[in-house]
């Protein structure tokens, strides 16, 4: 095993794990997949991909409170992120990246 620091300032991981109909609830049915791909898009577009990764995770057993990411490693947690959250969370991941 080879330990490597990390290649980005940032990571965001988006849940997007999907579960079958009648089952618990899940961070794809509160639109995980689409922030990710949205919140990717941002850090593409304004020139951020090399400073922050936005990556999907699976279940992060937080299920009725999702949407949920983490950012790390700043050990963040966030829950109930919804489309009008990314442009704010963005602002600050950017701050904190260039801040450094």
């Amino acid at each position: 095993m080879e330990e490597n620091p990390l290649p980005h300032k940032k990571i965001v991981f988006v849940c997007c794990n999907k579960r079958e109909p009648g089952e618990r609830v899940c961070c794809a049915d509160a639109n995980g997949q689409e922030l990710r791909d949205a919140l990717k898009l941002m850090v593409k577009e304004r020139g951020y991909r090399t400073k922050i990764r936005v990556s999907q995770s699976g279940c992060m057993d937080r299920c009725e409170m999702g949407a949920n990411m983490m950012i790390l490693p700043d050990n963040v947690w966030l829950s109930g992120v919804t489309e009008a959250d990314l442009e704010p969370l963005l602002e600050r991941l950017i701050a904190d990246v260039d801040g450094d």
